[in-house]
């Protein structure tokens, strides 16, 4: 089971560049077409936007790919 997180919650997350923090925009429960790719989401599986705190670059991610930080 994914973690459930809301819209302005601080998470963190690994990508290629190491760990990366921000701040979830959108929770997505439907299939989502982002940058050319169909993103599956659902109710029981959503996937959030999330702007970087960094560089305020937008990703998408599965809630198991998310950990909730303190801000």
């Amino acid at each position: 089971m994914n973690p459930k997180f809301k819209v302005g919650d601080h998470v963190g997350w690994n990508s290629e560049a190491g760990r990366v923090s921000g701040h979830i925009l959108r929770v997505h429960t439907r299939d989502v077409d982002w940058k050319g790719y169909v993103h599956h989401a659902s109710a029981d599986a959503p996937q959030y936007e999330i702007k970087s705190d960094r560089t305020a670059h937008i990703a998408l991610h599965k809630g198991g790919a998310l950990r909730k930080l303190g801000d």
